[in-house]
């Protein structure tokens, strides 16, 4: 059988059109499947960021917290090693508000380098300025904002919206996961968000007050019906003077409050102090960014550092957490 020169074209045309395709579709497979395998680097700062970002990634992600827990964040240091870890990093995902001002500076250098590298400022996404809270501990004359957004159950489902949204624009591969994950997440907060209103709720009115020696709980108060009537941790995060422990006492007195709390980083003299002079119970364990038992452990989560605070805080003040006790803290059946 011959074939004419126009026949001869147009098979030359198909094949070429089908290698054409094979290589397009065999590229396509190829990255889908790279993306696949090659997990995202994300690096967090503290703890219970680090844990939230956690039950959204699942296993689609290695994570690297830098400040360990029951370290102050606020004046915890950077080693070189952890500037390897932003510079290696696709994605940094911090609280922001001023909080981790040195990460910032090293992920923003390292951005400037590899534009491809991603940084993600979750308190700086959740709240305007116009909301930033200044008080005892963060005055507004030095300009840094209150940071502990997360102490709030509400704008902790803003921080794991806002890692979920932020994954699946640089990993789009498995956004499936992602959104599964954040759903099943986020019911689990806001089954907690509502249990800690009900269980403030069984505190007498008169004993919703908390004095407290670092500030963390700014913007829990407002949230859960609570006031913050004190701190004793002077703003540049030092120890507090003798009239500084003699004016809380002062104040524990006047405002017939039944507890203080103490934090990981409260100093045990003045807890001893104020304890035998105030006639009041210190209560030792409230924390903010270190979470309870070790890893691998059911409560060794965000969740489990809320429950474990508002044990430590509701019941002796004069409430009870019944409606607590039904929530498991363990982070969700991760994909």
């Amino acid at each position: 059988m011959k074939f004419s020169s126009d026949m001869i074209k147009t098979i030359s045309i198909s094949i070429v059109t089908i290698v054409f395709f094979i290589s397009l579709t065999t590229s396509y497979a190829q990255e889908n499947s790279t993306q696949g395998i090659n997990k995202l680097n994300i690096v967090t700062s503290v703890a219970p960021i680090t844990n939230i970002v956690q039950n959204i990634g699942g296993e689609k992600i290695n994570l690297i917290g830098l400040v360990p827990e029951g370290v102050n964040s606020h004046t915890f240091d950077l080693v070189p090693s952890d500037a390897i870890k932003i510079n290696n990093a696709d994605l940094i995902i911090i609280d922001g508000l001023n909080l981790e001002t040195e990460v910032e500076k090293i992920a923003n250098n390292a951005i400037a380098k590899n534009s491809k590298i991603h940084l993600l400022k979750l308190g700086d996404n959740t709240v305007d300025k116009a909301d930033w809270i200044f008080d005892f501990s963060f005055p507004k004359e030095k300009g840094d904002p209150n940071p502990h957004l997360w102490l709030n159950v509400y704008y902790a489902i803003k921080f794991a919206n806002l890692t979920r949204d932020k994954l699946i624009e640089i990993d789009p591969f498995n956004s499936n996961n992602y959104i599964e994950n954040s759903k099943k997440y986020t019911e689990l907060l806001k089954q907690l968000d509502n249990g800690i209103k009900k269980s403030i709720m069984t505190i007498p009115p008169e004993n919703r007050k908390l004095l407290t020696y670092h500030d963390s709980w700014a913007y829990f108060a407002p949230r859960y019906g609570m006031i913050v009537i004190g701190v004793i941790q002077p703003s540049d995060f030092g120890e507090p003077s003798a009239k500084d422990v003699a004016d809380l006492i002062d104040q524990v007195r006047a405002e017939k409050v039944p507890a203080i709390f103490a934090s990981e980083v409260f100093p045990t003299n003045i807890i001893d102090q104020i304890a035998k002079e105030g006639n009041i119970t210190v209560v030792e364990t409230l924390s903010d960014d270190d979470l309870p038992g070790k890893s691998g452990d059911n409560n060794h989560s965000y969740v489990g550092m809320m429950i474990e605070n508002m044990k430590n805080m509701i019941l002796p003040l004069g409430g009870n957490i019944e409606e607590l006790k039904n929530i498991n803290p363990k982070n969700i059946l991760i994909k």
